[in-house]
């Protein structure tokens, strides 16, 4: 019996007897079926979030851990935490079955080294979150780390498309996204892989916001590490301080960098009382603003 993720769709709507434009289209429709698949698993992924903040707040890690194409999807999502949130990447593991590619090459037989999962395994500790993918739910490394994490007493969170398969089975937090048949048949880096690029933006996000590091709709952990993110930092400073981009600037460079710290400080706060504040308040930007405007903890 085929898994959904290996199932194929009927005859007539073989993508390669279609038009060019066709074809287009129904891939189109297959990616929009995909995302919408994510919509049954909001719960778990909100779940999913809710333990990653925690890991974090606690000095825990973030290990991600998957083969082949998933695992492309994992590095894409922890390789941008540090920039967008400022999550520390000292606190970020990124585990690829073979390793992470430096070319194109990706060899598939790296998917059944169940061995690797102890060395990975050695890395994980009390507290921390492992993220495991495998569209199918069934991939040998993914569930040898999924085992071998289990007992360490971290976090299992697993994401698959088949519901009941042995990963899900295994996971503390499990999200299946039911994608339906992919467009060409078992190629799980289409929709599935679609749908777990898409999850997993969702729960980092969900994340960031949970450690305060969202605020009026805004990225304002921002590590403004180039040109392009430093007139992003001024411009977030600016607008929630409401003070000139000149100020806002003044107040960046003043706080090292610290875009947080900057918009206190660009509100009239000393960049000692801007830290004190933030680290009464876990880095949550509103109750600090709260504390200012009741005069309670300092006045601007």
């Amino acid at each position: 019996m085929l898994l959904p993720t290996t199932e194929m769709l009927p005859e007539g709507e073989a993508i390669d007897r279609l038009s060019a434009d066709q074809a287009a289209a129904f891939f189109v429709r297959g990616q929009r079926l995909a995302v919408e698949a994510i919509g049954q698993a909001a719960p778990e992924i909100a779940r999913g979030a809710q333990a990653m903040a925690a890991a974090i707040r606690s000095g825990g890690s973030l290990v991600y851990a998957a083969a082949g194409s998933s695992g492309l999807m994992a590095l894409a999502d922890a390789c941008e935490l540090p920039g967008t949130f400022g999550i520390p990447a000292e606190t970020i593991q990124i585990h690829m079955a073979g390793g992470v590619p430096a070319d194109g090459r990706m060899p598939g037989d790296t998917e059944d080294d169940t061995e690797a999962a102890d060395v990975i395994g050695r890395g994980v500790a009390a507290g921390d979150v492992v993220i495991v993918l495998s569209a199918s739910g069934t991939t040998p490394f993914a569930l040898a780390v999924a085992e071998v994490v289990k007992s360490k007493g971290s976090v299992l969170i697993a994401i698959a498309s088949n519901r009941g398969s042995p990963l899900l089975e295994l996971a503390d937090i499990p999200i299946c996204l039911q994608t339906p048949p992919e467009v060409i048949a078992g190629s799980t880096r289409l929709g599935a892989g679609t749908a777990q690029k898409a999850a997993l933006n969702l729960m980092s996000s969900l994340m960031g916001i949970a450690l305060g590091h969202v605020y009026q709709g805004q990225m304002v952990n921002v590590v403004a590490d180039n040109t392009k993110l430093i007139n992003r930092a001024v411009g977030i400073i600016a607008g929630i301080s409401n003070v000139s981009e000149a100020a806002a600037r003044m107040a960046l460079d003043r706080s090292g960098g610290d875009t947080k710290a900057a918009i206190l400080v660009a509100a009239g706060v000393t960049l000692k009382d801007a830290k004190a504040l933030l680290s009464a308040h876990i880095g949550h930007l509103e109750p600090c603003f709260n504390s200012l405007k009741s005069n309670q903890d300092i006045k601007v």
